[in-house]
Order: structure tokens, then sequence, then C-alpha cells
């Protein structure tokens, strides 16, 4: 239990300084503003922690952001490593979370459906 809450702790975190890192320091202009941490998993050994980025666009700003956040890889990693504490720092690897697009999506879904129902109701 103790370990499982020190991971937890260690992934609250990371996902707060990657956050930080990505709106504040990251230069490359391929990251836009409308990307954000959504998630981040760390494995038990700390060797690897998976990123769940949330990006706001289409499918070539999606693509864009996931290659900038790819080639900065080691500088954030390395910016990590200054802030927090630990042993080892582990290995980022970036994964696209659309997660947010699907919720925008079902609820356009569940407005037109609400607005259909209305508007046979009404007659």
């Amino acid at each position: 239990m103790k370990t499982n809450n020190r991971l937890s702790r260690i992934n609250d975190e990371i996902m707060k300084e990657l956050s930080q890192i990505i709106r504040a320091e990251l230069k490359d202009p391929r990251i836009g503003v409308m990307t954000s941490v959504i998630r981040v998993e760390t494995t038990q050994d700390l060797k690897y922690c998976k990123v769940y980025v949330s990006v706001l666009g289409d499918e070539k700003d999606k693509e864009n952001v996931m290659k900038g956040l790819q080639n900065a890889g080691g500088f954030i990693r390395r910016l990590i490593a200054q802030r927090i504490n630990l042993r080892y720092t582990p290995e980022l690897r970036f994964k696209l979370d659309e997660s947010a697009e699907y919720a925008i999506h079902m609820d356009e879904l569940f407005s037109k459906i609400d607005k259909e129902r209305k508007e046979r109701d009404a007659e």
C-alpha cells in the first residue's frame, strides 16, 4: 500500500511539473497552447513514464505536437530531474489522449438528439 501511495504522489508531482514545463519553458512552435497533460503513469521501478497528452486541433496539429514533445523529451526529462528529487528520472513516453475530443463529440450528439426530441414532441 505504501508503494502505491508513493507512486501516486510521484505521478502527481511529475504531472504538475510537466504541465508547467510545457506551458512556460518549451519554445517549440509545434507545441501549441491547447496542449495539456491528462494523466501520468509511472512504472513501479521508475524507469518509464507514460504521459497522456490532450491536444485540441486537427490531425496535423496533433501529429506536430507529438513530434515536438518527443523531440523535447530529453530536455523535459532533464528539467524534471532538476525539480524532483528522485534516484532515477523516468524515461518519458508521450501518448495522445483523445478522451476530451470524444467527450465533446458525445455532448454534441446528445444535444442533437435532445433537439430532435423536442421538435418531435412540439408537433
